[in-house]
């Protein structure tokens, strides 16, 4: 009997880890090169603009077709400054790789299309249950297990956040799946250079979101990945959507967040920390 509940323990334990880790399950991200190329080559059969209200960016949403198979996708083409803010739909591009190479799988498969004579990021559209939004709006709560599990990945999507600099996150672009999966949209705004990047990190004591949720609990795993980046890392994963300046900028943030871990494993110990 103790055997039996050891492993169930220690299954539970791995299973718990895994899903922590990762947003998109194992069997959908071995769908990404797929959608890649779907998101490259289908045909667009409709599109629509976005209203401002629904994302100040206005990008497009397409409906492509290919072998049978229709999907919607996100286009922005973006580049420069825009409404006060520096776009770059290329860093919508750079955040897919960079969660892919992390294994957080938080960022839908995105690439770069060329549409209506421009070119701009791909990203596949999500159906997704609720936006954080909605979830605060309707107080609506994970229970048991997927209570704890939910509190973790906001803090991944903190310090995902927190390394890419982006100052766009807000509850509306955070998605949630039935089964409180978090999936992470909008990045247009991230890999910011400005010397206020080098020095605050969006989420950290000073600047406190959401119920105060920081970057309380991560994955070994993850840290290890992240203390592991390089400039040729980086280069490698997210080819020429950033700049080197933006990679060494990348760079210094991770060295913060770094820090702020280490910070806190001395405080509270590493079991309180990471799992």
């Amino acid at each position: 009997m103790k055997r039996a509940v050891l492993v169930f323990l220690v299954c539970g334990f791995l299973w718990f880890s895994l899903e922590s880790l990762a947003q998109f399950k194992p069997d959908e991200v071995a769908q990404n090169a797929k959608w890649e190329d779907f998101l490259k080559t289908a045909k667009v059969i409709d599109q629509k603009q976005m209203s401002a209200n629904e994302d100040s960016t206005r990008p497009w949403v397409l409906t492509l077709e290919k072998d049978g198979v229709t999907h919607k996708a996100v286009w922005k083409g973006l580049s420069g400054r825009y409404y006060g803010f520096e776009e770059s739909w290329k860093a919508e591009i750079a955040a897919y790789c960079l969660s892919y190479h992390l294994g957080l799988n938080m960022v839908p498969p995105t690439v770069e299309r060329e549409w209506d004579g421009k070119k701009g990021a791909c990203q596949l559209w999500v159906k997704y249950w609720k936006s954080f939004a909605e979830i605060v709006t309707e107080k609506l709560q994970a229970k048991g297990i997927q209570s704890t599990g939910f509190i973790r990945k906001l803090c991944l999507q903190r310090a995902f956040d927190n390394l890419i600099f982006n100052i766009n996150r807000h509850d509306g672009n955070i998605q949630i799946l039935e089964d409180w999966r978090i999936i992470l949209v909008n990045h247009s705004r991230s890999f910011g250079t400005s010397k206020v990047s080098l020095t605050k990190l969006i989420y950290d004591e000073r600047n406190k979101r959401d119920k105060n949720l920081i970057m309380d609990e991560l994955p070994r795993a993850f840290f290890e990945k992240l203390k592991s980046l390089d400039a040729a890392t980086i280069k490698s994963t997210v080819g020429e959507y950033l700049t080197d300046e933006e990679i060494d900028f990348t760079l210094g943030r991770r060295d913060l967040i770094v820090v702020w871990i280490d910070k806190h494993i001395k405080e509270k110990g590493e079991e309180h920390v990471l799992y």
